[in-house]
């Protein structure tokens, strides 16, 4: 079962790649959620400073910054990314288990959303940004995954993967399939349907990883 924090942000795309894929997954909205049984978690993109104090709030955090620090496979995008990152530029950090810097919307207004193609992991993949983060600096056991213009924009760190763009707003699923199989070591639990729809959408347009 694979966990997607659903306090906030774009979940529902990330509930459609993994339902093309063949993940059963579960939405984690409050502290109880996390006693499932969970083999990953998948922490989306949004408002960093909304789903810190949300965390904060429901008493989430300390759980789930011990549970990815136990070895949990966790997926941060954007502003997962921040919330995963022991420093942030111009904020503090939340959960801090990931050895890495992020600079909070580096790309300012004029190029706050855009495109591009850049090579993850070997693998040329689109990627879209909004508003994005980058990764200023990274530790010593921190591995380089992807670079746009100079910029670190994917990394992983043991259990840990964070890319500053949105892999769950394409059509394109390497970089989950990379977590799901290669990180987490998991393989899918039911028919795979690569043509599906999404049983819900979220409101992409409100993405902000500030």
């Amino acid at each position: 079962m694979i966990g997607i924090l659903a306090l906030q942000g774009a979940f529902a795309e990330h509930e459609r790649c993994l339902d093309r894929l063949g993940y059963s997954f579960a939405e984690i909205r409050q502290k109880s959620h996390l006693d499932r049984d969970l083999d990953a978690l998948i922490i989306p993109g949004g408002e960093s400073t909304v789903m810190g104090k949300l965390l904060r709030d429901l008493d989430m955090e300390k759980a789930l910054r011990d549970m990815i620090l136990g070895g949990l496979p966790v997926f941060g995008t954007c502003a997962g990314l921040i919330l995963l990152s022991k420093k942030v530029e111009g904020g503090a950090p939340a959960l801090g288990t990931m050895d890495i810097r992020a600079v909070r919307n580096a790309y300012g207004r004029q190029l706050g959303s855009f495109s591009a193609r850049g090579s993850f992991a070997g693998k040329d993949i689109p990627m879209r940004f909004i508003r994005a983060p980058y990764i200023g600096s990274a530790g010593p056991e921190v591995e380089i995954l992807s670079e746009v213009d100079g910029r670190i924009v994917a990394a992983s760190q043991g259990n840990q993967l964070a890319t500053a763009f949105h892999p769950e707003l394409t059509e394109d699923l390497t970089v989950h399939r990379h977590f799901l199989e290669k990180m987490a070591g998991l393989s899918p639990d039911r028919p795979q349907r690569i043509e599906g729809q999404s049983h819900r959408t979220s409101m992409t347009a409100g993405i902000l990883c500030s």
